[in-house]
């Protein structure tokens, strides 16, 4: 190739491009009409506005909306004036009042400078759009609410308020409003050619760290107008502040050697580099639900907390641990609990008062570690990647191994103190939970629930993402498990308890519900399915729906009823009441990992949903959130529980994650009612640490909780207005068929003769 002169090229390129000028000037520009119109010549300038790239309509649609948008919060804050005395509130209103002007007046410039239409009116003849007095038609007050704005009534309603009242109303709505902007830049964000003007592409990152740095700080203004003891609870790993009522903590037992990192016992996150931060592969695309041990998330969000000192927020991020200490769920037997973890599980003796003594810890990292006992035998779940068919330390590197273990693992616990694996069923997702449906003296036979990614093909025969019928997505596995040879195990079907009309994905595909509800995910999986055989029924938790199924034949459920929520992202465990007639649903929002309970958030998201069963059919009844504002220190939502028999009545303790643990009553189960609690500060103060409850449920007259990074603590109830001693007492002496009980296999608990529906 010939080298041409640098200036001679730089000539032949001005004369070629002054060539192609004159060339467009002699030529004529056809602009064309749509069908059946004609064309028309336009002029050069007129052409080069039409072609140019440097913002795109959307750019110019977010800014008026933005305008729209921040002009409320302005009429919000002109409403504080003397209706508070909050200083905190006065504060957040100052700084609104500034900076939204300010950010108005760019955005006007900005659509100015371009020739374009503000959208709006001259102040003199403005239409208040900013309040929505004259909204005009409900696809505008849609679009408003989608944008995070209040509504005329809500306006009218604050401005009608005073005092702590006020304070409430206007921080409620104002984090609601600034979360509205976020999502308008990552909108804008999502689509192609927007925000290439560097100027607007600063702007719009401007307005996100804006927006939550404000967030925040309403966020804890808001908690601190709640007058609940477990708001403002001092953090730390062993030292944090307690708050309780209506329990009593018998023991807080730390993890037992082996199950911790004794340089890093509470999984701090060190800072370091930024440029040498990697993105792990592990599992890549899954959110809630999902393979978890290479993350902070226990339920699998990938989001990682960046370093919040100033200082070094250019240079070093936050590493997230491996979780591989993580306490899971537990499993109870006579007097013998099994308590999971993603390093093995640990086995103890439970002794006076309840006490556990542990006996053994067998380590077999593998990840999740839910458990179930049936006579000699535990069961445990395993999904990471990285866990090895021989329990061993070093995990899998490569992406296709025979080495790899994921689903179900079998263990012999004749000898407690030296457990041995039996067995093991290899599955194409991992087994993320699983149910014991059925055991007799022949047979075991349970259903696997994996959430994680389609392993390869090439690893294990059979397993595709994609390929209609032949899919691992869409399906359950039914195990069968001979007692006389556990090393037998299999799979016997995948059953398709989602299909509907011959269509396998036959319920929710994905997305929202519509202006102002969740995303929520594709129904591709069960997280739980929680079987009662003695009912011949199971409720599945699962993705995107919630269902009741017919397992009057174990190897072949039928689904009965479905039903979506409007406030549900990810269907996380079901729960029935005693009688089979209620069931009780939690949501994982933010899967597990997120503080999805501070005081801005939205109550009937990350809750429990509360239904009646009726001839096969779901029936809502009501909506149950924690009600105690947390910290964004703190990894809250809707987890595991179960039910504490109490004679006559509906009444189920449940874990929070670091919201700690709560007691309801729902036997009205339009109206459940909050009984008893126990909550500890955030692991640190300065990071959000996954920590709090996995797992709290009852069992012999003791509320079990397996605590994520502390250990493991035991809580006695105490009589109350709520429950008297006598009521106490019937539920400690409740007895459980074999004396077994399994997270996801419920039994119908009986009492002894004189025992009764004593309130």
């Amino acid at each position: 190739m010939t080298a041409y002169p640098l200036v001679r090229l730089s000539l032949c390129a001005a004369l070629l491009a002054s060539a192609s000028t004159l060339a467009a000037q002699d030529a004529p520009i056809i602009l064309p009409g749509a069908p059946g119109q004609d064309s028309r010549v336009i002029d050069e300038a007129e052409a080069t506005r039409l072609a140019d790239t440097r913002y795109s309509p959307a750019d110019v649609t977010f800014m008026r909306d933005m305008i729209v948008h921040h002009r409320q919060a302005v009429e919000m804050a002109a409403l504080v004036g003397e209706r508070t005395s909050n200083e905190g509130v006065r504060t957040i209103a100052e700084r609104i009042d500034g900076s939204q002007a300010d950010e108005i007046a760019f955005m006007r410039g900005w659509l100015e400078e371009r020739g374009e239409s503000t959208g709006m009116e001259d102040h003199s003849g403005m239409q208040h759009h900013a309040g929505m007095e004259h909204h005009g038609n409900m696809a505008q007050a849609e679009h408003h609410a989608k944008m995070g704005m209040a509504t005329p009534a809500q306006m009218t309603a604050l401005a009608a308020a005073e005092g702590a009242e006020f304070d409430r109303q206007f921080l409620t709505l104002m984090i609601r409003h600034h979360q509205g902007a976020i999502d308008m830049v990552e909108e804008l964000h999502r689509q192609p050619g927007t925000a290439y003007d560097p100027v607007m592409f600063e702007f719009t990152n401007d307005i996100v760290d804006d927006q939550e740095t404000e967030i925040e700080r309403m966020n804890v203004l808001l908690a601190k107008l709640s007058p609940d003891p477990r708001v403002g609870l001092a953090a730390g790993f062993r030292d944090a502040g307690e708050a309780i009522s209506n329990l009593r903590l018998v023991a807080a037992l730390p993890k037992p050697t082996g199950f911790f990192d004794p340089q890093n016992p509470a999984q701090l996150q060190p800072a370091i580099e930024k440029d040498e931060e990697e993105t792990s592969e592990e599992d890549a695309g899954e959110d809630a639900g999902g393979d978890a041990a290479e993350r902070t998330d226990p339920e699998g969000s990938t989001d990682r907390e960046e370093d919040e000192d100033e200082d070094d927020e250019d240079r070093f991020g936050q590493r997230s641990s491996l979780l591989s200490f993580a306490n899971t769920d537990m499993a109870f037997s006579g007097d013998i609990m099994i308590a999971g973890s993603y390093h093995g599980f640990n086995a103890y003796r439970l002794g006076e008062d309840g006490m556990p003594n542990l006996v053994s810890s067998t380590v077999c990292p593998g990840g999740q570690g839910d458990v179930s006992i049936v006579g000699n035998l535990l069961f445990m779940s395993v999904q990471d990647r990285r866990a090895r068919v021989d329990c061993g330390l070093g995990g899998v590197a490569e992406r296709v191994s025979e080495e790899r273990f994921r689903g179900l693992r079998i263990f012999d616990i004749s000898d407690i103190t030296r457990p041995v694996q039996v067995g093991q069923v290899q599955t194409c997702r991992g087994s993320h939970t699983h149910s014991v449906v059925s055991a007799d003296d022949t047979r075991v036979v349970v259903y696997n629930s994996g959430t994680s990614y389609v392993r390869p093909n090439e690893e294990l025969a059979g397993c595709y993402e994609t390929g209609g019928d032949n899919t691992a997505l869409f399906s359950i596995d039914v195990i069968e498990v001979p007692l006389a040879d556990p090393a037998a195990a299999r799979i016997t079907s995948s059953a398709r308890v989602f299909a509907d009309d011959d269509r396998i994905a036959g319920l929710w595909l994905g997305g929202d519900h519509g202006e102002g509800t969740q995303e929520t995910r594709l129904t591709d999986h069960c997280h739980d399915i929680t079987v009662f055989p003695s009912k011949n029924i199971a409720a599945g938790a699962c993705s995107g729906n919630g269902i009741v199924l017919d397992i009057s034949d174990p190897l072949n459920p039928k689904r009965l009823d479905d039903v979506t929520d409007t406030g549900f992202a990810y269907w996380h465990s079901a729960t029935f009441n005693n009688d089979g007639t209620k069931v009780l649903f939690t949501d994982e929002w933010g899967g597990g990992g997120r503080p999805r309970c501070q005081a801005g958030d939205p109550m009937n998201w990350g809750a429990n949903a509360i239904y009646a069963l009726e001839d096969g059919k779901l029936e809502f009844r009501s909506v149950w959130k924690l009600p105690a504002p947390q910290t964004d220190k703190e990894n809250c939502v809707a987890h595991n529980g179960s039910i504490i028999p109490v004679p006559g009545r509906d009444i189920f303790v449940q874990a929070w994650y670091q919201g700690g643990i709560s007691v309801i009553d729902f036997t009205d189960a339009a109206n459940p009612v909050e009984i008893a609690y126990f909550d500890r500060g955030p692991v640190d103060e300065d990071q959000l640490i996954t920590g709090g409850y996995w797992s709290a449920y009852w069992f012999n007259g003791r509320i079990y909780a397996t605590e994520i990074s502390r250990g493991l603590d035991v809580f006695a109830l105490e009589p109350s207005e709520f429950l008297t001693a006598e009521e106490i007492a019937a539920a400690e002496a409740a007895q459980y068929p074999g004396d077994v009980f399994n997270p996801q296999t419920q039994t119908q608990v009986t009492w002894p003769e004189g025992f009764t529906a004593s309130r």
